[in-house]
């Protein structure tokens, strides 16, 4: 049996989280991808396909990880509030709850999304 790479183990756990998440117009999905320098996050309507905002933390210049990642889910807030978008549903990626993504989900929900 062969060991799978650490991006693989992520991919098979964003894949079992995806099939139980879904975005709708009503609420859609608050998507997010973590790398070593920066994150990435949508807000996603999948019945219709289209991104409804989006945000990266490269666009902060300063700040340590965390720092950047929570004026990141900020922005994408205020902008996802511009068009009319509350409610939400979270997907994390298939990575774990802790630190850059625990921040940035608690900043974006102190922002005003609801998930």
């Amino acid at each position: 049996m062969q060991t799978l790479s650490k991006s693989e183990q992520r991919e098979r756990r964003h894949n079992r989280v995806r099939a139980k998440v879904s975005g709708s117009a009503e609420r859609p999905r608050l998507s997010i991808f973590k790398s070593n320098t920066r994150v990435v996050a949508q807000i996603i309507d999948d019945e219709r396909g289209i991104t409804l905002a989006a945000v990266s933390s490269s666009d902060v210049k300063s700040g340590t990880p965390r720092e950047k990642a929570e004026k990141a889910a900020e922005t994408l807030a205020k902008s996802a509030s511009e068009k009319g978008v509350k409610k939400v549903v979270f997907d994390r990626g298939g990575f774990q709850y802790q630190g850059t993504i625990k921040a940035f989900a608690e900043a974006a929900r102190k922002a005003g999304l609801d998930f």
